[in-house]
């Protein structure tokens, strides 16, 4: 028999016994959270026409979905995330109407990354997304809904680093630098490749003052204090707004009561323009990234004819599920399974019994 039959291919694999419960116990704790704020769910397909999850609407390059054709020719996709479906979906249906929508989803992804990454190439996330609504009361029930999220599954030690990157973008407006730079600028310093950066703005032109200014935007991180400092060095409208909204974003998260579980820093900035506004990461030890991701997009919905804003978030289920078995964190389990035997004579009996338990609420196997 050939050994590929009985093997899963690289990057995915099977999920079952106790972690498979597991799992389904975390989604029902979360999405109970999801519907206890207001959010409806939606299920939209698994794959998409290719236009939607192209390279100016999606923040996934091309390269890594897995594409392939129907019997029209038409190109077609796996989603590789969420967030472009959605903005369809609600683009269609959902916008006649001033209301702001809330909806909520569940299911899987799929990346053709690298095997050398070591990531799943399919991954089950949960998320949420509010609709028509701009407001910083939006961007800090999205970042309080993720904390109590993750406080739903069990977790406890976590932190939110939240940013702006239009507080940078601010910064290479003031400096004059064309669009082009400022997208190799902002890839370099995403991957914390400074001296990279450095090296091309100096290349660029761009003048002393700016480089400093650009280099220094990853030293503010941390609370509050973070956003003065980083206030102090700017002059551009642009990024002065960042911070104002951002004080006034954790003066609505201390309402909440969850501001110890929110740090700032600046200097997490988008690879790409998927994100217009606050962006925001809950990181927790155990797992080397982040096991839940949300932001602004205030023009994603607009690439299918009908502009709005929006924010949301993701959380990355088998990532939340590898951290709190790291951290030891004991997950609810479902109710005990009972085990009814039964023989020829007494079969009526024990089926009977079995159907009375199973009326109650209990999980009960019949079995010879």
């Amino acid at each position: 028999m050939d050994r590929k039959l009985l093997h899963t291919p690289e990057g995915v694999r099977d999920i079952y016994d106790g972690e498979c419960s597991d799992m389904l116990m975390i989604q029902d704790k979360i999405h109970a959270k999801f519907r206890s704020f207001g959010f409806n769910d939606i299920i939209t397909p698994t794959f998409e026409f290719f236009d939607v999850l192209a390279d100016d609407i999606s923040d996934t390059s091309a390269k890594e979905l897995y594409k392939f054709f129907d019997k029209e020719g038409n190109t077609l996709a796996l989603r590789p995330d969420f967030t472009p479906s959605m903005a369809r979906c609600v683009s269609k249906y959902f916008l006649e109407s001033d209301e702001p929508v809330r909806i909520c989803y569940r299911g899987n992804t799929f990346l053709n990354t690298s095997s050398l990454q070591g990531k799943l190439k399919e991954s089950t996330e949960m998320g949420v997304e509010l609709m028509k609504d701009d407001s910083v009361y939006a961007d800090a029930e999205m970042i309080a809904l993720m904390v109590e999220s993750l406080q739903s599954s069990g977790l406890s030690e976590f932190q939110i680093s939240v940013g702006n990157a239009d507080y940078y973008k601010g910064i290479c407006d003031e400096a004059g630098i064309d669009s082009e730079t400022e997208k190799q600028i902002r890839e370099l310093i995403a991957g914390k490749n400074i001296f990279a950066a450095e090296s091309l703005m100096i290349e660029k032109n761009v003048p002393e003052k700016y480089r400093d200014m650009l280099i220094k935007v990853s030293d503010f991180r941390g609370e509050a204090e973070a956003l003065k400092n980083a206030a102090d060095i700017v002059n551009n409208e642009r990024s002065q707004k960042v911070i104002e909204r951002l004080g006034r974003l954790y003066e609505v998260l201390k309402v909440y009561g969850v501001e110890k579980y929110v740090s700032f820093d600046l200097g997490m900035i988008s690879t790409n323009n998927y994100y217009t506004g606050v962006i925001f990461n809950a990181y927790t030890y155990g797992v080397g990234d982040a096991i839940a991701r949300g932001g602004r997009y205030d023009n994603l919905l607009g690439k299918f004819g009908k502009d709005a804003p929006a924010i949301g978030f993701m959380i990355v289920i088998d990532d939340l599920l590898s951290a709190l078995r790291r951290q030891n964190v004991a997950i609810e389990k479902a109710k005990e399974l009972k085990t009814i035997h039964y023989t020829a004579d007494d079969y009526a009996q024990k089926l009977s019994e079995a159907q009375k338990l199973r009326k109650e609420g209990f999980n009960v196997v019949l079995t010879s």
